[in-house]
């Protein structure tokens, strides 16, 4: 008996899982590594020829350690404010931006929007100097603000708003349009309604970009006491080179906050993804 064209024969099957496992094993093996590391007592040699995932000497330590080391609290309250700013920023500024190039007609709106293409293409290192003589001349140097300004509205973010309004019928717009509604109580009332799923993408992408960035808080911040999280792990790398289990659960610290965020927007996330699959 002949198979179906979706039937899967049993060679498939096989490869399917091998491809499925080379890539877990790629993708979550190095951070499972990380976290068995941090829960590592002492006296335990972690660089074993035989891999061990699972501690012998399971201990805190290393997270007291780090709380030791350096002022890790303080570092995540400036990471979350820098969070904070960059989220708003994505949120309000990339929402309009993308409802005012996908509904309203306005001249320059092409050019406008060609302009947002062009800026996707250049890497981030060859603005990153122009970006910091910007932040300087306004007096934001060695600041949260100054942290967060390049990053507060997200050209890719605002092109994912834009092929999300874009997405819904035209003749709610043009009913609410005949009805009297303004443009602002079309986007209050008809837009954002529709297009929360994008917005919860949007708002996880902005997160894990700034907690994540490394490489421009380092240019911008000089004193300790202004520094990020990633930028204030730095020292126990520094200071623990000898130790990479304190560092390890450095690691770890940093790493709680996506998955609380991700966990809690997870729902709205894969919706959103999910719309804009179907309706792109």
């Amino acid at each position: 008996m002949s198979r179906g064209f979706n039937s899967v024969g049993p060679r498939e099957k096989v490869l399917r899982y091998v491809l499925l496992a080379f890539v877990l094993l790629i993708t979550v093996g190095p951070f499972l590594w990380q976290l068995a590391t941090s829960f590592k007592g002492p006296g335990e040699d972690i660089y074993t020829a035989t891999p061990r995932f699972l501690p012998e000497q399971p201990t805190l330590g290393n997270y007291a350690e780090v709380a030791r080391a350096i002022p890790v609290w303080d570092y995540i309250g400036n990471s979350l404010v820098v969070a904070f700013l960059t989220i708003a920023g994505n949120a309000i500024g990339a929402t309009l931006a993308g409802f005012a190039l996908a509904r309203l007609r306005f001249r320059g709106g092409k050019l406008v929007l060609g302009l947002i293409l062009a800026t996707l293409v250049l890497p981030g290192e060859v603005t990153i100097v122009s970006q910091y003589v910007t932040v300087r001349e306004l007096g934001l140097a060695d600041t949260l603000v100054g942290v967060a300004l390049p990053g507060a509205i997200g050209m890719l973010n605002v092109l994912l708003m834009r092929a999300a309004f874009q997405a819904i019928p035209r003749e709610l717009d043009e009913a609410a349009y005949i009805d009297g509604a303004n443009a602002w109580q079309r986007f209050v009332h008809i837009g954002l309604p529709s297009v929360r799923g994008m917005l919860s993408v949007v708002v996880i992408f902005a997160f894990i970009g700034a907690w994540d960035d490394f490489l421009w808080p380092l240019i911008v911040l000089t004193d300790p006491e202004n520094y990020t999280l990633t930028v204030g792990l730095q020292y126990l790398n520094s200071s623990f080179t000898s130790n990479p289990r304190v560092v390890a659960a450095g690691t770890m610290i940093a790493f709680i906050p996506i998955v609380v965020v991700f966990a809690t927007l997870q729902r709205f996330f894969f919706r959103g993804v999910e719309e804009g699959a179907i309706k792109g």
